[in-house]
């Protein structure tokens, strides 16, 4: 093989999501990179694979990332995996993707399980347009914040949530984003994956029954006022290209798409906007 930087998703719990392509990959190539070896060896082991491992997470990825790096200047082929699901999602690897592909080294994604994705499709909620979020803020204040930021988009918002947090975490969506239809995925692909669905309270009500165990995924279910009802077009160009810090292209991009005006009505506003000083 030659110098190719392969993103692998891997289970994230059925050991028979894992797809022939992976297992054939994680065979070939020169090093995996693994979020964590100790798990990820039982995963080889399974699988009967049996190649170099090297640790690769937040806390060492600059480092680490370099010596991966170095392995594919060199000529050699790595995997990148995560602990579950696909890599660079709320899970290590976009800043190893970013400077592989700085450094002109092919990158390959090499698809399979999502808990994102799989509780999207199994929810009921809207698929034609969706945000994925990530983990919200641990800190409620914060958390709040992003909430609010997270309201003015169209579509279903998906996020993850650990456990100790959901209480406290559906709370905060209740109060900042009000009581609609949202899902509530556990423990997916595996022998106790369940999947609530209801308006907020009615879901915090399951929850708070001694059911806060495992990987959540929550979905929230659109907004029926539209940012273009609650928020001037200037009052988002301010705040994306000042908080947000984005470009006036990449701002009216975004501003256009969120209150429906177009590109170029939202592109005029914003140099208007810088021009009068108001950035």
């Amino acid at each position: 093989m030659t110098a190719i930087l392969y993103i692998v998703a891997t289970p994230i719990g059925n050991l028979e999501d894992m797809t022939y392509r992976a297992v054939r990959i994680l065979g070939e190539v020169d090093l995996i990179a693994a979020e964590d070896t100790r798990h990820s060896l039982k995963l080889l082991n399974h699988f009967g694979i049996s190649k170099p491992l090297t640790s690769y997470f937040d806390h060492n990825k600059q480092f680490k990332g370099e010596r991966i790096l170095n392995a594919l200047r060199q000529g050699k082929s790595v995997a990148l995996i995560s602990d579950a699901g696909t890599p660079c999602l709320s899970d290590p690897g976009y800043q190893l993707v970013r400077d592989a592909v700085a450094d002109h080294i092919p990158v390959i994604a090499i698809p399979g399980a999502c808990a994102a994705v799989a509780a999207l499709s199994a929810s009921g909620l809207p698929t034609d347009r969706f945000t994925f979020a990530g983990f919200p803020p641990s800190r409620q204040g914060k958390r709040r914040s992003f909430l609010k930021e997270m309201a003015i988009l169209p579509g279903t918002l998906v996020l993850y949530e650990a456990p100790h947090r959901m209480e406290e975490t559906l709370a905060d969506i209740r109060e900042v984003l009000g009581e609609r239809r949202i899902v509530v995925a556990r423990e997916l692909t595996k022998m106790f994956e369940e999947i609530l669905r209801g308006n907020v309270s009615e879901v915090m009500g399951s929850i708070s029954q001694g059911k806060v165990r495992g990987e959540f995924v929550i979905l929230v279910a659109p907004g029926e006022i539209t940012l273009q009802e609650t928020e001037p077009l200037d009052g988002v160009l301010l705040r994306l290209m000042g908080d947000g810090g984005l470009s006036i292209k990449d701002a009216a991009r975004k501003a256009a798409d969120i209150t429906g005006v177009s590109r170029n009505e939202a592109y005029g506003e914003a140099l208007k906007l810088r021009n009068n000083g108001d950035l």
